[in-house]
């Protein structure tokens, strides 16, 4: 019999319905919750899919699921996209293949680790940021959000460049983008999954 595992956050809505719609269907295909508790190298993965909804928080799954990918199952969000995604990279990938995307402008972090010393480590930096370009480049409103997070934690609308600033001041160590804010009638969120690669070849 076949298993899809979801790997999941605080969501109570799809998780649950998908489960079940899985089970009530008897077509020898069972749906349930991944549970983990440490993961040797050489332990098998019981899933054939895995989906994912919350290794973009939580470190230690999103190594879990690596591993998975190479026992032999299928991750849907793929964990290696996600290592070599970003915001502004899928702004970028969408404009060059002619699908209409906001514009974006990925941001220097406001805050480094510790280590990171300003007039050494980050000597290719320009000090201070045009700011007016930047907005001149997305306009106002805008998003400010990070660029390697999910599940609409760190977004805000910014309405003026005042409002963008003491944003930007307080996002630490993210890595941030600013959008274009795009006014519209409907929203749909689309789920893909991930083309046939090298990480689903393993």
């Amino acid at each position: 019999m076949l298993k899809i595992g979801l790997v999941v956050g605080r969501e109570w809505s799809f998780p649950p319905a998908f489960i079940e719609e899985v089970n009530r269907r008897g077509e020898g295909v069972v749906a349930e919750y991944v549970k983990l508790g440490g993961t040797a190298m050489d332990q098998p993965t019981d899933y054939a899919v895995i989906i994912d909804r919350i290794s973009h928080e939580v470190p230690y799954y999103r190594t879990y699921l690596k591993h998975a990918v190479l026992q032999g199952a299928v991750v849907v969000n793929n964990p290696f996209m996600w290592s070599a995604d970003d915001k502004l990279f899928g702004a970028s990938l969408a404009t060059k293949l002619g699908i209409a995307s906001p514009r974006t402008v990925a941001l220097p972090n406001k805050e480094y680790i510790p280590g990171i010393k300003h007039d050494e480590s980050l000597r290719n930096l320009v000090y201070p940021l045009d700011w007016q370009a930047i907005v001149d480049y997305v306009g106002l409103p805008c998003i400010l959000k990070d660029a390697h997070g999910g599940g609409w934690r760190d977004v805000y609308i910014c309405r003026t460049l005042e409002q963008l600033l003491e944003q930007y001041n307080s996002s630490g160590r993210l890595t941030m983008i600013v959008q274009e804010f795009i006014e519209w009638d409907h929203f749909v969120l689309c789920r893909v999954r991930p083309a046939r690669g090298a990480a689903d070849e393993v």
